[in-house]
């Protein structure tokens, strides 16, 4: 049995470990968190509702796995591995952080799940040693990284969507001061996550001296398709950061071989992140911006990455 647990949505399928393409994407079932009070809960919802039979589980969780508990970064929900196991008749459950299991999914892509942003290519995996960034969009910012090596791959987890917001244009550094006042301390994910599309707009309605009043990520983005200016530049202003904080990712990482582009917000706002400034902003590095000009950048429209990556997880232990 397997899991991708957000803020939002709980997503859960089966996997066959044996197979060479082990996720059962006919088994896949989303639920919204909000409608159960535990993960236990909602897993038994989806054995109940489909009648599925499993023997052991890896459920990637939006929060730090620390041993045996998990908490949900923009949830509730705490979860103990061996509880929720016990109430779910599970011989064994496997907690992941959510972008372990979106680093592993990685590791399953094919070219044909990606596409390029930038104008960089990919022929997919090979057989030589790797460092991959991943970096998603979703309820929060998730950063991980993927390494191959001997070949075996190996996910990083972290938390790296929690890293200090760094303004880099007049512009950026109003929106930090707006947001200094509201948050104190800001993050990439205050800006880069649905929450941050909201937060954006607030802070360049305040720059501007108005009120935009109570707004979802989904008021924003359909206002921007409506060809409201600021719904258009929060959602350029979003784009730009989101390069920047990718490019900062490789840089860390040394993730030279190509950066994953995932969450839930990234095949919606695809169109936008390709005909903005997110590209520019990833490159514009310095001293190294001609190599950042060469390393990949993929928006993964696989539709199920974390479920993906949570059976190539289970496969890992078979």
């Amino acid at each position: 049995m397997l899991a991708d647990i957000g803020g939002t949505n709980a997503r859960f399928a089966l996997a066959r470990r044996d197979a060479v393409d082990p996720l059962l994407m006919d088994s896949v079932r989303e639920f919204a968190v909000a409608d159960f009070p535990s993960l236990a809960d909602a897993a038994r919802h989806y054995l109940d509702t489909t009648g599925a039979i499993a023997t052991t589980g890896v459920f990637a969780v939006a929060g730090r796995v620390d041993g045996d508990e998990a908490r949900i970064t923009n949830h509730p929900w705490v979860i103990s591995a061996v509880r929720t196991g016990e109430q779910l008749g599970l011989g064994s459950l496997r907690l992941v952080n959510d972008f372990a299991a979106q680093a592993m999914g990685a590791s399953l892509l094919r070219p044909q799940d990606v596409v390029p942003v930038g104008g960089i290519g990919w022929s997919g995996h090979d057989a030589v040693d790797r460092t991959f960034a991943i970096i998603g969009a979703g309820t929060g910012l998730g950063v991980g990284g993927l390494l191959r090596r001997g070949g075996r791959y190996f996910p990083l987890q972290t938390e790296g969507g929690h890293v200090s917001f760094a303004p880099n244009s007049p512009e950026e550094i109003e929106i930090l001061v707006q947001m200094s006042a509201e948050f104190g301390r800001v993050s990439n994910e205050r800006l880069v996550s649905g929450q941050g599309l909201v937060n954006l707009h607030r802070a360049l309605s305040n720059i501007a001296g108005e009120d935009p009043g109570p707004l979802k990520p989904s008021d924003i983005t359909a206002r921007a398709k409506e060809g409201d200016e600021r719904s258009l530049r929060t959602i350029d202003v979003f784009c730009a950061v989101f390069g920047a904080a990718a490019g900062d990712l490789v840089l860390t990482l040394g993730a030279w071989d190509g950066v994953f582009l995932t969450g839930g917000l990234v095949p919606k706002l695809l169109p936008s992140i390709a005909h903005s400034a997110f590209r520019q902003r990833f490159e514009y590095k310095g001293r190294f911006s001609p190599v950042m000009a060469r390393i990949p950048t993929l928006a993964v429209v696989h539709p199920q990455p974390g479920l993906l990556g949570a059976a190539a997880l289970a496969q890992d232990v078979a």
